[in-house]
């Protein structure tokens, strides 16, 4: 249990900045700031190393970065599994089995959304971005897709989260987001999926 307990509250600190990529971890250090033993530690960084956030460099463990060619393969994995999950929420909500407060918490979301991006608060808005983009994803129902989205998303924002800054065109990723939840709530499967696609890879051509 408490392996579980320090995996979790170290993911959420490498994911969240306190610890940059290239920063050195050891069992030591790392107990002593989450006040545990070694032991638990030395586990949660094995299923660190497992989700890519860390890796071994000699006796200790070091934030993963990706490199430009590995960020750009996973982009257009997200883009792929993005595609398939809002294809697949498409297909749910045409055939009556999405609840309408799941369709309108996202919307909620991705008003939310708008605000904190327009008041300049980046921190907020890259977690309510990624949770919108999950939401869709669990409508989907597609429980891999979600796990497999989940580490991605997880290694890009630690690549990424340096060289953020807020969206050069706020509105027009907010026109997007409503665009894909119009397509969802409509059924259509297609323009759903295309949207989203199409979605991800310009989120990727920001950083170009």
């Amino acid at each position: 249990m408490q392996v579980d307990t320090v995996y979790r509250r170290l993911r959420e600190l490498i994911v969240a900045g306190e610890y940059p990529p290239g920063e050195r971890l050891t069992e030591t250090a790392v107990g002593e700031t989450l006040a545990v033993s070694r032991t638990p530690v030395r586990e949660a960084l094995r299923r660190l190393e497992s989700d890519g956030l860390v890796h071994g460099v000699g006796r200790g463990m070091v934030v993963t970065v990706l490199t430009p060619d590995r960020l750009g393969h996973a982009y257009a994995v997200r883009a792929a599994l993005e595609t398939l999950t809002a294809e697949l929420a498409a297909d749910r909500q045409r055939t009556g089995r999405i609840a309408p407060i799941a369709l309108s918490d996202l919307e909620r979301d991705a008003r939310r959304l708008e605000d904190v991006t327009a008041a300049g608060d980046l921190d907020q808005a890259i977690e309510l971005n990624r949770r919108f983009h999950r939401g869709i994803a669990e409508l989907a129902c597609n429980p891999i897709a979600l796990e497999i989205l989940d580490r991605l998303w997880d290694q890009i924002i630690v690549s990424t989260r340096a060289s953020l800054a807020p969206p050069e065109r706020p509105e027009t990723v907010a026109s997007e987001h409503q665009d894909l939840l119009r397509a969802i709530v409509q059924g259509d499967r297609t323009l759903a999926g295309q949207i989203a696609g199409d979605h991800a890879r310009a989120a990727k051509a920001t950083l170009e």
